[in-house]
Parts: C-alpha cells; structure tokens; sequence
C-alpha cells in the first residue's frame, strides 16, 4: 500500500521586528559560510556576532523595509529593501541552508518587490554573487538585468595623499553638492544613504580646485563612491585607513580604475555582478557601488 508524500509545510512572511535579530543573524552567518565555502570563497560574514549585529541595524534603521520568513513557527530566512531613496536596494537575502530549494527565496524577493511597487521607486538594484548559479537565475526571472561585473578587491589602505586632490571627512553642508555630483553620474543621488554616512563620520569628499568632484559614504563592502573622475575616485581610495568587510567593489569594466588598484596592491576577492530592476542610466563618470547596489 503507498502513501502520499508528506507534503511541504507552508512558508510565512511577516514584517522582521528588532528581537528577531538573533536567530536571523545566525542564519546569514550559516547562509553565507555554506555557500562562499562550498565555492571556495571567504564569506561575507565570518562570524555569527557580525550576522547578528549587521541585520540588528537593519532590522532597526529607518527607511529600510525588512521581513522574515517562517516554517511553522520557525525562523527560516529574512530579506530587507533599503528604501531611503529613489532608487531602493535589496538584500541580504539569506536562507537558512536546510530549507534550500524550497521556494523561500523567491516568497523573501516578491515580498520586497511587492513593497517596492507599492512606494512607487523607479528602480530596484542589488548586487549578486557570480558564483552563485541559483541567484542569479531567480533574479533574472524576477526581471533583473545584468549591469555590471564587479570586482571586490581587498588589501593594506594607501595611506597617501594625491598631488592636486584634497581628501576630507564629508559635513552636513556637503550633502547638497554631493547630491548634484550623484544626478550627474547617476541620474539619481542616495542623499538619504548618504547623510546618515556623514551623521556616522564615514563619508569623506574629495575636492580638486576648490570644487568637490566625488565622495564615498564609506570604503567599506556597504560605502558607495562617485566621482567626476577616475584620479577623483582614486584620490579618496588613496587616503582612506582601511577597506571595511571584505573590501570595495570596483567596476570590472572600469579598466583604468581596476589596473591602478591591482598595481596599488589591492587584489580581487571574488566576482560579483550588479542587476538592476526598472530605472537604470549607464554611468558618465567614476562609481563604485555598495553591495546593496
């Protein structure tokens, strides 16, 4: 006599709430670790403590959207939209590993996509890992395009000073300029990412004769840059203390940016790949993007 397979245990998504940090936390450590291990890659976040204290921000910041997933009752995977401007961002998006494969990931993306709709953002982005075959194919069904191939690189801070390029930490009285610079590069600023960055005493500004020509919130896996320029860029990279998490994400594409970090000493940790979701405009000018987009 046969019996019926048992059949899956539905799949619940609610809005994320500070105090489910912890349990989530140590999902995208253990989320993380399985599949850049798998690949032979460092991951994202070594540690359970760095899981638990990156989605306690998230889960806590204003203007990011955050929800979790649950499988009768228990905890199985969180996703958040950064929505502080035009433009929103996703991620993390991670799963605990026993409940691969089991449809969470596309209910934690339409959850975020739905909310995205419903604020009316001209575009959603965010950065993949190029490993990662199963993620890449989701977002694609999902209607991202590839955008960019990214490089995140890794290595000793310069510590040096440019000729002809003034470095400094960013000022509320910048974040106007900044946003200008953005438009133009971008065709949209993260004012709203941004100011926080300079609240948090991450954000620096480069200035060449006497006008600023880029900025980073912060040189760090989660910091964005833009600049006018490649020296621009290079200049704030050239002065920063250190690069944060598991390093900067440099356009592949942009060769000049890329070789002159390779020859700073800088190398490539792993290749990751920018996608995009409605609004996207080819950049005029130096960027590099944080790992949310």
């Amino acid at each position: 006599m046969s019996t019926a397979a048992p059949s899956r245990a539905a799949v619940t998504i609610r809005r994320a709430k500070p105090d489910d940090a912890p349990a989530c936390g140590q999902i995208c450590y253990e989320a993380f670790h399985k599949i850049s291990t798998d690949h032979n890659f460092p991951p994202d976040v070594p540690a359970p403590e760095m899981g638990v204290g990156l989605l306690s921000r998230m889960f806590s910041l204003p203007g990011v959207y955050c929800v979790v997933a649950e499988v009768d009752g228990r905890m199985v995977g969180s996703n958040c939209l950064d929505g502080r401007d035009a433009i929103a961002g996703v991620g993390p998006i991670t799963i605990d590993p026993k409940t691969q494969n089991r449809g969470v990931g596309r209910k934690l993306m339409d959850a975020v996509l739905d909310r995205a709709r419903e604020r009316n953002f001209a575009g959603v982005r965010l950065v993949q890992a190029a490993f990662h075959n199963r993620s890449l194919s989701l977002y694609t069904t999902l209607g991202f395009d590839v955008r960019e191939p990214l490089s995140v690189m890794q290595g000793p801070a310069l510590k040096k000073a440019c000729d002809g390029f003034a470095v400094r930490a960013a000022r509320p009285s910048d974040l106007e300029a900044c946003n200008r610079l953005a438009l133009r590069v971008h065709g949209h600023h993260r004012g709203g990412e941004l100011a926080d960055a300079i609240q948090q005493g991450t954000a620096t500004i480069v200035e060449r004769d006497g006008h600023i020509t880029g900025y980073a919130s912060s040189l760090a896996f989660y910091g964005h840059a833009v600049a006018e320029t490649n020296p621009d860029l290079q200049a704030i990279i050239a002065a920063a203390d250190s690069f944060d998490g598991p390093g900067i994400l440099v356009p592949s594409r942009n060769v000049e940016l890329f070789r002159w970090c390779l020859a700073s000493g800088l190398r490539v940790v792993q290749p990751m790949t920018l996608m995009s979701l409605g609004l996207y405009n080819e950049p005029r000018g130096a960027f590099l993007p944080s790992i949310l987009y």
